[in-house]
């Protein structure tokens, strides 16, 4: 149980410094506006993920489906992790895209239509909430509440230091060392769901 008390932690932490659309939008209104207005990108596309998470937790449960159906679904999740590990292993910078507005319909749409989260949520956070939720009592949405602090400190931290140390975090040698780091992290938590899952069909 402290394991993957940890793991929603983690995958919460690490997950809010993966470059995507969110900290894209974050860091674009950081060099139009500064970091205090940044925040309003943060907090909606934390509601945002929230609500996707609770949908697809929500789904799961009242299916009623067996402990081994998501053990099974486990060694699925491990690969998605093992996929992502292998992007965060490429990444060379943090440069951002166009400057744009970022409207609550937009941010709303850029986290609903992004598949790699919902795939990330059915496949790896669910499963584990799920699993969570049979050792501890709302042990679910204890998992969920830990990802998502666990997203929403290093997404303010990481946009904070982005807004104070662009110069540092633009160094080519730092970003490729910090997101091998990540990556190893990634492959560390798709092994411990394989060798989880693994035992379970095993015994």
């Amino acid at each position: 149980m402290t394991q993957e008390i940890f793991t929603a932690f983690v995958l919460g932490l690490v997950g809010g410094l993966v470059p995507g659309p969110v900290l894209a939008a974050t860091f674009t209104e950081i060099l139009q506006g500064g970091f205090p207005k940044s925040l309003r990108i943060i907090f909606w596309a934390m509601l945002a993920e929230t609500l996707l998470a609770l949908i697809s937790l929500v789904a799961f449960s009242f299916l009623g489906l067996s402990e081994s159906f998501f053990y099974a679904l486990s060694f699925v999740g491990a690969g998605i992790l093992i996929w992502i590990a292998t992007q965060l292993w490429k990444i060379k910078s943090l440069d951002v895209g166009d400057k744009v507005h970022f409207g609550i319909g937009k941010i709303f749409s850029m986290i609903f239509a992004n598949g790699i989260l919902w795939t990330f949520w059915i496949t790896v956070c669910v499963p584990k909430a799920i699993l969570l939720g049979q050792q501890l009592h709302y042990g679910q949405l204890v998992f969920l509440v830990l990802v998502e602090m666990g997203w929403l400190i290093s997404t303010v931290g990481v946009a904070f230091a982005f807004s104070w140390f662009r110069g540092v975090l633009s160094n080519p040698k730092a970003i490729p060392r910090m997101f091998k780091l990540f990556s190893a992290l990634f492959v560390y938590f798709a092994l411990s769901m394989l060798y989880t899952s693994a035992t379970f069909f095993l015994k």
